[in-house]
């Protein structure tokens, strides 16, 4: 097995492992959706270990490190670094071998708040538990010899460290639980979202650089989660504010979620999507509008969101819609932060394009396919960062 493969298996584990203690935390260890994210994080960590005798994972000043090389950053690492530092774990280490029940032993554990989490290695799991510093301190972390930074407040703008990790590891858990076709549960979204405004009223724009820096190919999830902040960033921009911004924040986080009903050869395609496909992929918009028009304690705005992020500011785009449609803010913001955050990811077929050229396809692209008004409040806004 290659290194990009066994560390691509690490990075599947993590996202399991994360999405079954976020569902551990919410019902039980023994609930059939986190048996079977458990399984999955037992599976691909299996793999990572199938010719290696161990994986040794260390979190450095907020970083996490595989095999002694700092990983690239990705809201994956980061919340599963964020919720090792909160148990006081410096060092987690796999052995080949491990059995699930193990596994979902790590699960119930990561799963109780941490003060609650007795944090006891098992035969094939290894855990280094660390002193808790104060902010700034440093403590020795056993295993390593060397000093490990509190966690101090300068990683603060390019992660999302200030919101409880398990908030946004919901995300993940609604995207498997649309693409089963379950039903929606409205409040852990809500309560996500109102974690982001009030991340941004105690650090302000400093949040936006979390999307505005993103180089990194993600999963659908994360992709709503940066759109969410972007469009959160644009709306206090306009002041707006209360249940409103709670309203606009939801539907921006779900805008995409029509794509669950896509089928997978032709959303994670890296080849240009034949005409008869891109038709296909053309419904998601009708298809999300419709799923969140049935999912009870939705607010209506993420159901017309969904409906509307691909319509144009002159009515073109898609789907068609009869003439005088009137396009809401919410809509056209979420738009604007879907292109800029789309421009910004790596694929397989595309680079990601720097600020200024996103600036410029912005402009190109006011009074046609976005408001005017609205591309010149994102980049007073990107201006702000200096990300421009």
């Amino acid at each position: 097995m290659s290194r990009g493969v066994a560390q691509h298996e690490i990075h599947e584990c993590i996202r399991h492992l994360l999405s079954a203690i976020a569902g551990a935390a919410l019902y039980t260890v023994n609930h059939p959706q986190v048996e079977r994210l458990a399984d999955a994080a037992h599976t691909s960590l299996t793999r990572a270990l199938s010719e290696r005798s161990d994986i040794a994972l260390l979190e450095v000043d907020g970083e996490l490190v595989l095999d002694g090389e700092p990983q690239p950053f990705s809201l994956v690492f980061d919340r599963f670094v964020l919720l090792l530092h909160d148990h006081g774990i410096g060092h987690l280490r796999f052995l080949a071998g491990v059995p699930r029940s193990e596994v979902d032993q790590l699960i119930a554990l990561l799963a109780r708040q941490p003060e609650a989490s007795e944090t006891c290695s098992t035969e094939y799991i290894r855990l280094g538990r660390v002193a808790m510093p104060e902010q700034g301190e440093e403590v020795s972390n056993p295993g390593t010899g060397g000093a490990v930074s509190g966690s101090g407040s300068g990683t603060a703008t390019v992660s999302l460290k200030d919101i409880p990790a398990l908030e946004l590891t919901r995300l993940a858990e609604v995207y498997e639980s649309i693409k089963r076709k379950e039903r929606l549960k409205p409040s852990g979204i809500a309560t996500t979202v109102a974690e982001l405004v009030e991340a941004f009223h105690r650090e302000g724009e400093s949040l936006l650089v979390l999307a505005a820096l993103r180089e990194k190919d993600e999963y659908t999830f994360t992709h709503a989660a940066n759109v969410c902040i972007l469009t959160l960033a644009q709306a206090m921009a306009l002041g707006i504010q209360g249940q409103l911004l709670n309203d606009i924040g939801v539907a921006a986080l779900l805008h995409d979620v029509g794509k669950m009903f896509i089928p997978d050869e032709i959303l994670l395609k890296t080849e240009r999507l034949t005409d008869e496909e891109f038709e296909q992929m053309k419904r998601h918009p009708v298809l999300g509008g419709r799923y969140l028009m049935e999912s009870s304690g939705m607010p209506r705005l993420a159901a017309i969101a969904a409906f509307e992020h691909h319509m144009r500011y002159d009515q073109s785009g898609y789907p068609a819609v009869s003439t005088g449609w009137q396009q809401t803010l919410a809509s056209q913001m979420t738009a604007i932060a879907d292109c800029f955050d789309a421009m910004r990811t790596r694929r397989p077929y595309q680079e990601p394009r720097q600020p200024k050229v996103i600036a410029t396809a912005l402009l190109q692209g006011s009074g046609t396919e976005f408001n005017p008004l609205l591309v010149k409040n994102m980049l007073q806004l990107l201006s702000r960062m200096n990300r421009i």
